[in-house]
Order: C-alpha cells, then structure tokens, then sequence
C-alpha cells in the first residue's frame, strides 16, 4: 500500500529534479522512495571509512623515514635497478 505525501520544494530545484528523474526515465516519487529507502535501510556492510581513517590503518613502513630523503631514495632505486 502507498500513502500520499506532499513536500514543498524550491521551484528551480524541483525543475531539476524533474529534469534528472526525466534522463533517468523514473518518476520524482521514485527517485524520492528511492532516497528514503537508502536513509532508513541498515547497511549490510560495514561503515564507510574516510580517507584518513584508512590510511591510518595501514602498515607502517619498516624504514625509519627520519633520515630518508630524494637523494637516498634515488641512491637505493639506482642500486636495486642499476641506474
């Protein structure tokens, strides 16, 4: 069973919803239902990580990078592949 619901939108952004529900050959309501879905279903997944986060669970690198610089980078890459 579906039950009526009246929204009040700006003008200029419902005629861009009308637009893009129009590209996507759906209707507003769907697209609207769509939305609502998305917001009230659980994930099944897990949490979307940001970057940061990610990057802070990565491994550490096993060099000590205090004295690392671009000169010993390109002194280690020309010894390893003989450039």
């Amino acid at each position: 069973m579906k039950s009526r619901l009246n929204i009040t939108i700006e003008d200029n952004l419902l005629e861009h919803i009308k637009l893009y529900a129009s590209q996507k050959k759906t209707s507003v309501s769907k697209l609207i239902e769509q939305y609502f879905k998305t917001l009230t279903t659980p994930s099944s997944s897990k949490k979307e990580e940001n970057l940061i986060e990610f990057l802070d669970k990565l491994p550490k690198p096993k060099r000590s990078t205090e004295h690392y610089s671009k000169e010993s980078y390109y002194e280690e890459n020309a010894k390893k592949y003989g450039f």
